[in-house]
């Protein structure tokens, strides 16, 4: 067997021996042997591992990759492909919202808004259905990318739909990793006519990123498979 040290990783990617030693310290590969002077011993094994824990990142993000391989090494494979359906789920959303923004636009100032949406009361009901949480919403409006309208009687805010559309623009844009300053100047110009040439910029650079990602994924998906045959796990389990 050919036993590979922390340099001989670390070369084929890039990285310094110290990180290779803290991916196998978090579980992200699997423990060395040890020679009996103490030095760290890899192989083809650990080789695959690294290989298939980095291209999981740009697929999956550094927390879900690394909670893949840390779950395949605990021999929790259920939990590593719940995962993985997880950020497929999430891509999936991403594209479909990205679909109903672009369709909108056309009518973003075209025409009036319709009659406020029944299920989105407060600011509670708003973050629910973008999976964020309150104070997120309340960032939002401090920048001036929400500007919902107060009850008069009560002071509560009311959401209308142009509200909820630039709610939904805001979460799209903040996962393509745009600056929220950014995402304020998008908005303000949907709000006057003529301004949705910022908001095309937007989705066709946030239109690359997933296709991006997309591929990642299939990247991703070669390696993890190749790891998992050189550690023969099995795949039913």
């Amino acid at each position: 067997m050919i036993t590979l040290r922390p340099a001989d990783l670390a070369r084929e990617h890039g990285l310094s021996t110290q990180a290779v030693r803290n991916y196998e310290r978090a579980g992200f590969i699997p423990p060395a042997d040890r020679t009996p002077s103490g030095y760290r011993m890899y192989t083809a094994v650990h080789a695959a591992a690294l290989r298939a824990y980095l291209s999981l990142i740009p697929a999956y993000g550094h927390s879900a990759s690394g909670q893949i391989m840390a779950a395949l090494h605990d021999d929790r494979l259920d939990d590593a492909l719940r995962t993985i359906d997880r950020g497929h789920a999430q891509l999936l959303h991403d594209r479909e919202t990205l679909d109903a923004v672009r369709k909108a636009t056309g009518h973003l100032t075209a025409r009036p808004a319709p009659a406020p949406a029944p299920d989105i009361r407060t600011i509670g009901d708003l973050a629910h259905r973008l999976r964020v949480t309150p104070a997120t919403v309340r960032n939002w409006e401090r920048v001036g990318i929400l500007t919902p309208t107060r009850d008069p009687t009560t002071g509560y805010r009311r959401y209308e739909p142009s509200d909820i559309r630039d709610a939904e623009l805001a979460h799209l844009l903040r996962r393509g990793g745009y600056r929220l300053d950014h995402i304020a100047t998008v908005v303000d110009q949907i709000r006057t006519a003529g301004g949705t040439e910022p908001l095309a910029n937007a989705l066709a650079d946030w239109q690359r990123k997933l296709n991006a990602q997309g591929l990642a994924m299939l990247t991703a998906a070669t390696h993890l498979n190749r790891y998992l045959d050189a550690t023969s796990t099995p795949r039913s389990s």
